[in-house]
């Protein structure tokens, strides 16, 4: 359970500079101009981003409702605690 929360929450090394940026391949200037001269039909990109967007929230979310359900254990805990 541990392993899940600390792979949920750790720091990606892509924002230390220290490993490429797979998602954002389609935002790399180079790969855009050969994308319009090779005569394809446009990608959606926005697509992309609203994915990554509902998965961040998501993520987001699940912490809140853990820190949430972590919360009411902890005062449940608390008033049977000092019934006794």
């Amino acid at each position: 359970m541990f392993r899940v929360l600390a792979n949920l929450l750790r720091r990606p090394a892509i924002r230390m500079g220290l490993a490429r940026d797979r998602r954002r391949t389609l935002r790399d200037p180079r790969f855009v101009s050969f994308m319009s001269q090779s005569n394809r039909k446009t990608l959606d990109t926005n697509f992309h981003d609203t994915v990554m967007r509902g998965r961040r929230l998501l993520r987001q979310g699940l912490v809140v409702l853990a820190a949430a359900g972590f919360a009411w254990v902890a005062i449940e805990s608390a008033k049977a605690l000092s019934v006794f």
